[in-house]
């Protein structure tokens, strides 16, 4: 009897997870703070603080587990706090969670949802322990898995390192560079290629199948990136511009871009609210962000769906959940 623990998957990823694989458990239970965002998963929900274990502990003993996917972390960018007091779900969660399962006998296999964030832009990992982060979410997640590699518990473990992430359900991406490009206000720079690693949510869930039904000497002790091929952001970009507008994202020169970035800086100073560009999102656009991903494609393979096939189903959720925002293309 296959038993699912999840803990935070009332967000993005873990919204499509249940979507997908709740026919595929006989349970599934998900630990989170929030309600799921789809309210098709409440049956699955029970409100719980990975910091206050004494409120689940019992309930994980009760349930018995045999795979945990432990999702719950807090995923913004807060430069002004550190990991150990602002991120603290991330690590005492993640240690607070580890000794509820360590004495479960049930448990045949736990993945850890890390980041690619444990290095930034700049350093490509030579190993699986080689970090270099730049934010303190990104430390956070450093921290994360250190607890888990040095945590002694009797069932193999995972961790996967999800890299840009989108599709149906995504928290941000509806109100910033999706709301961005249906207005016409996103501009591309031109210039030679922005190569990152970004993943549609399906391929993300598929290869954490894989992670769960390959045998146990191919995946454990392993650390894997999600993600798609690393390919040049101007397709990705083009592909949802075709389809929101009908036609690709305008190019212009990369200083122009950077010249507009400074403007937004101005903007946010002078109003304190966010611009849609500023300083940073130009040098986002213009920094190549490459993950090693030959040994992920080798064992976990590739995703079953297309950039296009991604791109149709999540405009058509875009058009569907917000219908005044998201229009067909005239």
């Amino acid at each position: 009897m296959r038993r699912l623990l999840l803990t935070g998957a009332s967000g993005f990823i873990g919204t499509n997870l249940l979507e997908n694989w709740r026919g595929q458990y006989e349970e599934i239970l998900n630990l989170d703070v929030r309600p799921p965002l789809d309210a098709a998963h409440q049956s699955f929900w029970l409100k719980a603080d990975l910091l206050l274990p004494a409120e689940w502990n019992r309930r994980i003993a009760d349930f018995q587990p045999t795979e945990v996917i432990h999702l719950a972390a807090r995923t913004d960018m807060d430069e002004k706090t550190t990991p150990g007091s602002g991120y603290r779900v991330n690590i005492e969660g993640t240690r607070n969670l580890l000794h509820s399962l360590a004495n479960l006998s049930s448990v045949q296999r736990f993945i850890l949802i890390s980041s690619q964030f444990v290095c930034g832009p700049a350093h490509i990992p030579r190993h699986d322990t080689d970090y270099a982060p730049v934010t303190v979410y990104g430390q956070s997640k450093v921290e994360a898995e250190k607890v888990l590699r040095h945590f002694r518990i009797p069932f193999p473990w995972i961790i996967a390192r999800p890299t840009n992430v989108w599709g149906p359900w995504h928290p941000r991406y509806p109100q910033e560079f999706w709301k961005v490009l249906q207005k016409g206000w996103y501009v591309h720079p031109s210039g030679s290629p922005v190569r990152r690693a970004y993943a549609f949510v399906d391929t993300v869930l598929h290869q954490l199948q894989q992670i769960l039904s390959l045998p146990g000497e191919r995946v454990a002790g392993q650390t894997f990136y999600l993600s798609d091929p690393v390919d040049d952001i101007a397709h990705w970009v083009d592909a949802f511009s075709c389809a929101l507008r009908g036609r690709p994202a305008r190019r212009i020169p990369r200083q122009l871009l950077f010249a507009l970035g400074r403007a937004g800086d101005a903007i946010e100073a002078l109003t304190r609210q966010p611009f849609y560009l500023n300083s940073s999102r130009a040098r986002s656009m213009t920094t190549d962000y490459v993950v090693p991903l030959d040994k992920s494609l080798a064992i976990l393979g590739r995703g079953p769906i297309s950039l296009e096939g991604g791109v149709k189903r999540t405009v058509t959720w875009l058009r569907e959940s917000y219908p005044d925002l998201f229009f067909s293309a005239k």
